[in-house]
């Protein structure tokens, strides 16, 4: 249960105002709002009857704002049948076992299952079939970008040798044609449509358990990532709203409007203007919406990335092809220029070099066509980005949305990714510190559930490019960050995307969002950020979460 801040001064402990660290600054807090900001006694004169925290030597900083992330669908998971602890093939289905031993449930549905656990990403029916025979089983990997289903689903959906790719995913097959259990991004939809979607109820539940998660790791407002009709997740409009309603939203949340993978030119506009109602209606409120995301491609590990080049063939069942681009190139351009013009902010998830320059492109005509607008657009994801189009983001005023935890030499890279592009598009992985050095704006977020949403986790990867706690050769180094500027992006940095003015910075004026960690870490050593915690964090000046001393 949130608790009001009392008029507080926070003293004795470095402060990170959201652009920079303080060494020694306190700040003063009273109904909610930052008030004053200086020497110890400079604030306290301000506010003399303040209650007084003693940092001793903790840091204060701003409470993150998660850029990109699928906080519903991921407290949802959580509380269905979760596959993100298992450390391998024969644990993931031992999770699967059980939980379809203890639920009584018509379908067998969950996520979170890792691709490098599996040969070649891709697990099959029959060893979903072992564990659970008597029903029809759905489970989403964890990036959402494959399902799993069992023979049961197949069957149901009339999935088998004959049945045609969508346009805009694949059934993985045997060499007869027949499926064999994973389906590759649209294609997920031709088992999805069976399952049964989670009531509101559920929904309700699945983003109060998100929202308490989030707010112990001092992430106090984010961005939902889809909010539309996707395989695999319901329009979740109407629970964030019915969540502020009553007073249980105590995050800051923006949602982007999903925008249809099959839009055709002539329903841009209604679809646009569709939008912009969204976006009044919800001006002004806690959960507001001027967002649209955009899927322009896949994900590399399923060779669905849109790529310039072939992915290389590393075996003879692998596709000879450049990936999947999820729009024309002339729809794309229509549709950001029309969101661009109506003063939408669009949000683009890109991971293939060919599918940041589709989006980079569609911005530039965006920008001739409608001229600069306020428009805040940003790429979320940019796994493989081409030289060429570095300096583009700061010419265009695109953000860079990162997700850093990815940045690094995991199982996933070095077994899937390595493989299926090459060595020289390799060096082209995750280039952060090259798009800061040219002055691109930046942001950060998780995209939980695909990976964990511990700000510090993702900050560590991204300064030391090594998962955490691991001793690996890092992912190029010269591409790292260093802590300022990480943390600037998860606070200020998507705080911005967000248009919160008032939030994500340290001053007066401020919206009292912040967030106390059990340490300094500018004073650690940079691989062990990711053991950083947060002990306090208050949201718009109530504390939603205080850590229980051991």
């Amino acid at each position: 249960m949130a608790v009001p801040l009392p008029d507080t001064v926070f003293h004795s402990g470095p402060v990170f105002d959201g652009h920079r660290l303080h060494d020694d600054m306190a700040v003063g807090v009273r109904s909610g709002r930052v008030v004053a900001v200086g020497t110890v006694d400079r604030v306290v004169a301000q506010i003399p009857s303040a209650e007084r925290v003693d940092l001793a030597g903790r840091l204060l900083h701003p409470g993150f704002t998660d850029a990109h992330i699928h906080a519903l669908s991921a407290g949802v998971d959580r509380n269905a049948c979760d596959l993100t602890d298992a450390d391998d093939a024969a644990q993931t289905l031992d999770a699967i076992a059980a939980y379809a031993l203890a639920t009584d449930r018509e379908w067998i549905v969950g996520s979170g299952w890792t691709m490098s656990h599996f040969d070649r990403g891709c697990p099959t029916a029959s060893a979903l079939d072992a564990v659970v025979d008597d029903r029809p089983a759905f489970l989403l990997n964890r990036d959402h970008h494959d399902a799993w289903v069992n023979s049961r689903a197949l069957e149901l959906a009339g999935i088998d040798a004959t049945t045609p790719d969508p346009s805009d995913g694949r059934i993985e097959r045997a060499a007869d044609g027949s499926p064999t259990g994973t389906l590759h991004e649209g294609a997920m939809d031709l088992v999805s449509r069976f399952v049964p979607q989670p009531d509101v109820d559920e929904q309700y539940a699945g983003l109060l358990t998100a929202q308490e998660y989030l707010h112990s790791l001092g992430v106090t407002g984010w961005q939902e990532a889809i909010v539309g009709e996707y395989p695999g997740m319901a329009d979740l409009d109407t629970v964030y709203t019915a969540a502020e309603d009553s007073g249980d939203l105590t995050a800051d949340v923006v949602g982007a409007s999903w925008l249809p993978r099959d839009l055709d030119r002539w329903a841009i506009d209604d679809v646009v203007a569709g939008f912009a109602a969204r976006r009044a209606s919800t001006a002004g409120r806690r959960w507001s919406m001027h967002s649209v995301k955009i899927m322009v491609d896949g994900v590399v590990e399923n060779r669905t990335a849109a790529m310039s080049e072939p992915y290389c063939r590393d075996c003879a069942c692998a596709p000879a092809d450049t990936g999947l681009a999820y729009f024309d190139q002339k729809v794309l351009t229509e549709a950001v220029i029309a969101c661009d013009a109506a003063g939408l902010d669009i949000h683009f998830h890109a991971i293939g070099d060919a599918a940041v320059t589709a989006a980079l492109d569609a911005v530039e005509a965006a920008r001739v066509a409608n001229g600069l607008t306020a428009g805040r657009h940003h790429i979320a994801h940019l796994q493989l980005v081409r030289p060429a189009d570095l300096g583009r983001f700061v010419q265009l005023g695109v953000t860079v949305n990162m997700q850093a935890l990815w940045a690094c030499n995991d199982d996933s890279m070095v077994t899937l990714v390595r493989s299926a592009i090459g060595d020289e598009r390799y060096q082209w992985h995750y280039p952060f510190g090259s798009l800061a050095r040219s002055g691109a704006s930046l942001a950060m977020g998780s995209d939980w559930a695909v990976s964990t949403p511990d700000p510090w986790a993702a900050m560590s990867v991204a300064v030391n490019r090594i998962p955490p706690g691991e001793s690996v050769e890092p992912l190029l180094p010269a591409q790292a960050l260093d802590l300022t500027t990480a943390l600037a992006a998860y606070t200020s940095g998507s705080a911005h995307l967000n248009r919160r003015g008032q939030v994500g910075v340290i001053r007066p004026g401020a919206r009292a969002d912040l967030v106390i960690a059990d340490r300094n870490p500018f004073a650690e050593q940079p691989d062990s950020l990711w053991n950083t915690r947060s002990d306090l964090t208050v949201a718009d000046g109530e504390i939603v979460y205080e850590r229980t001393k051991p």
